[in-house]
């Protein structure tokens, strides 16, 4: 699974992107994925923002490692709030 986040200001601009990716451990109140660190990272259990991956290298832009054949990639956008 890779998973792109983008972090909006309260004003709609681009505060910060993220890009993590690893092996979902579990689906249940959440979707669990276990980083290359063994971390563990989880996302709203949103089936719709999931999509099957095209075959191919995704580098990712914060670390420039290549993540190579995901099954899965997903992308959300979180509005940072004021205060």
């Amino acid at each position: 699974m890779l998973v792109g986040l983008n972090r909006e200001g309260p004003e709609g601009g681009l505060i910060s992107q993220q890009q993590v990716h690893g092996r979902v451990t579990g689906i249940d109140e959440s979707i669990r994925i276990e980083l290359e660190s063994g971390a563990e990272f989880a996302l709203p259990p949103e089936p719709e923002v999931f999509f099957p991956a095209a075959p191919g290298e995704y580098r990712l832009r914060s670390t420039g490692e290549v993540v190579v054949d995901p099954d899965f990639i997903a992308e959300w956008t979180i509005q940072v709030r004021r205060g």
